[in-house]
């Protein structure tokens, strides 16, 4: 966000509570919508992207013994995603920001908003063990799940949404050369998914108990569960190696609104999460930061206050558009624990139904690309 606002002139200071090392050493998502390649192209963030990230099509779902099928995004929508990773994503960032001399604060501790339902707002915060404060107009908390924006928003002014799923995903980072496609799979044993961050960088998951631990799958038991998901022609199709790094992440949904109280403003997780099925996490971050750039822009260039006080609805929709298809396609394509054959049949029938219907493809092409960002009034979209 601070280098969206730069471009319109806007002057802002970054809080950031880890140091540069730790963010860029962080593997997170990697799966770009068409909207959040146009918005990094669009702030000079696109260069690099485009020369090395991995364009895709769509993606292909693959089901235990049935033919697997390609939800085909750039037919069905006209265009296509970016396989970039976020890391690359905070490289570029820190590198556009060294070039214009950003003012980024890192290791800030105690960080405390305050004054946040007055015009003159300020944010305490420690660095080095020495007290700071700085004052400002507007504040943006972007400071993830268990951040403390959040909790500034008063408890009786503040509704949360929350579903936490009975499973997690152990996912791991190769540098093989991944599936031509990202691919989900619906097994028995459970969901598995194939995904890439570029042409020799491989990303891949399977559904695990919550209580499972990664020192309980070396690689060897990875690649041979991870391959016993897949149907035959694909998992002969996956190169295996070595490891550079493995996780468990736990599938939760969680929408707080509003995502405004007085002078603060939330973007990205600290409003919300979605399970990783629908790739929609790091997406939903940028188009919360293109609205309220756009809102800071009309408020400082032409003193109107519309934009900002429309913010949380009009980031809410698309939040709840993404959680919507994130829910349903984590619902469709796992292994529920207790599940009953009732439950069980209505999943392989409302799969058969996605794999038979055109119009059933042409309707999740277009969720799972991203609704097109709303314009200044709402209405329309934003290409």
């Amino acid at each position: 966000m601070s280098e969206i606002l730069h471009n319109s002139g806007i002057r802002s200071v970054v809080l950031e509570k880890h140091s540069r090392a730790h963010v860029l050493a962080r593997v997170r998502a990697g799966v770009l919508e068409p909207t959040t390649v146009d918005v990094l192209r669009a702030n000079g963030l696109g260069e690099r992207m485009d020369r090395e990230g991995h364009p895709h099509d769509g993606m292909k779902i693959a089901w235990a013994g049935r033919e697997s099928f390609f939800i085909d995004v750039k037919r069905h929508v006209g265009k296509r995603f970016m396989a970039y990773g976020q890391t690359s994503i905070q490289e570029d960032l820190f590198a556009a920001a060294d070039r214009r001399g950003a003012v980024i604060l890192s290791e800030a501790r105690e960080v405390r908003p305050s004054d946040i339902s007055s015009d003159r707002p300020f944010v305490s915060f420690d660095i080095d063990g020495r007290p700071q404060r700085l004052d400002c107009d507007f504040i943006v908390g972007c400071d993830g799940f268990h951040g403390v924006s959040r909790s500034c928003i008063p408890a009786n002014l503040r509704r949360d949404f929350e579903k936490v799923y009975p499973f997690g995903w152990l996912g791991i980072l190769s540098q093989t050369p991944p599936l031509p496609d990202i691919t989900y799979c619906n097994h028995p044993r459970g969901f598995a998914l194939a995904s890439m961050r570029n042409p020799e960088l491989s990303r891949y998951y399977i559904q695990v108990p919550l209580d499972t631990k990664t020192e309980d799958w070396p690689d060897g038991r990875f690649w041979s569960e991870l391959k016993s998901r897949f149907p035959r022609e694909i998992a002969e199709a996956i190169v295996e190696g070595a490891s550079i790094e493995k996780s468990i992440a736990p599938l939760r949904s969680f929408v707080t609104e509003p995502m405004r109280y007085g002078r603060l403003f939330l973007a990205g997780d600290a409003a919300h999460i979605v399970p990783p099925t629908g790739a929609k996490g790091l997406n939903l971050a940028v188009s919360d930061v293109f609205y309220l750039s756009r809102a800071l822009r009309a408020f400082y260039g032409f003193g109107k206050t519309e934009l900002l006080d429309n913010y949380s609805d009009m980031a809410l929709r698309r939040v709840w558009s993404s959680v919507r298809i994130s829910w349903y396609l984590t619902t469709l394509l796992h292994r529920f624990p207790n599940a009953s054959d009732f439950e069980q049949r209505t999943q392989d029938y409302e799969l058969e139904y996605l794999r038979s219907s055109y119009h059933a493809q042409v309707a999740l092409a277009e969720q799972y690309a991203g609704l097109p960002l709303e314009g200044e009034e709402g209405s329309r979209p934003v290409s």
